[in-house]
């Protein structure tokens, strides 16, 4: 399975006072830290690599993951510096950690979705990218996704139109030098390379079935916690 790289360097403004003395990825959800499961995950889907990049308070998450043996994987670390850089500027600085092709997963997120049918997906579609998507609706946040038969038409977080009814899942993949025309140590958005390959025609698209849990917001840590109790205790079974 090819590397994940895992965005956890904002500074999660809507959790504070919370997020004010430790990163969002720490927060206790059902027991432990949350990056604890979603690394138990990524194991069990057969990731041995992963690489964090992390901003604010990054050096916590460090100290608390250090390098992935715990769970039996390779962990490296690619910190933004003095000047938070955004997700996009983010993975352009993890770039020589990474390699040609990696997935990306957001740091508050926990999705229950098969990583190795997606990988499996953007490798045959031959695209420089690829989305994984939710027939949404404006259900869980406003759709602003246009998707048909495997291609993302297009995807706008600024201009959205009525025939946009999905939404960004919040796993992708990249392929690696899509990110070199970018500034170096420079802020930016990953949606804007997303929005980018959509228009070029270069966003395979991934549907995906079931909801995607968060801890981004109050809501979302509770939705989360009942999820992540509620399998642990399919497991004990």
């Amino acid at each position: 399975m090819l590397p994940v790289a895992i965005l956890a360097g904002g500074l999660a403004t809507r959790l504070r006072p919370i997020t004010e003395k430790i990163p969002k990825s720490l927060i206790e959800v059902a027991g432990q830290p949350f990056i604890f499961h979603q690394l138990e995950y990524l194991r069990k889907q057969g990731i041995s690599s992963v690489v964090l990049c992390v901003g604010f308070l990054g050096e916590m998450i460090q100290k608390f993951v250090g390098n992935g043996s715990r769970w039996d994987m390779h962990i490296s670390y690619s910190p933004d510096g003095p000047d938070l850089l955004g997700t996009g500027g983010a993975l352009r600085q993890a770039l020589p950690l990474l390699g040609d092709h990696f997935f990306i997963l957001y740091g508050d997120s926990y999705l229950p979705i098969n990583f190795s049918d997606v990988e499996k997906t953007y490798l045959t579609s031959g695209k420089k990218g690829l989305m994984t998507v939710l027939r949404n609706q404006n259900q869980w946040d406003k759709s602003n996704v246009e998707f048909h038969a495997g291609q993302i038409i297009e995807y706008n977080k600024t201009v959205i139109r009525p025939p946009m009814q999905y939404i960004d899942y919040g796993l992708g993949f990249l392929k690696g030098s899509v990110l070199n025309s970018y500034p170096t140590k420079q802020s930016f958005d990953l949606s804007t390379v997303y929005n980018y390959l959509s228009m070029t025609g270069e966003l395979a698209g991934y549907e995906v079935f079931e909801r995607f849990y968060e801890i981004g917001s109050y809501q979302g840590i509770v939705d989360t916690q009942a999820y992540l109790l509620e399998q642990t205790a399919k497991d004990g079974l």
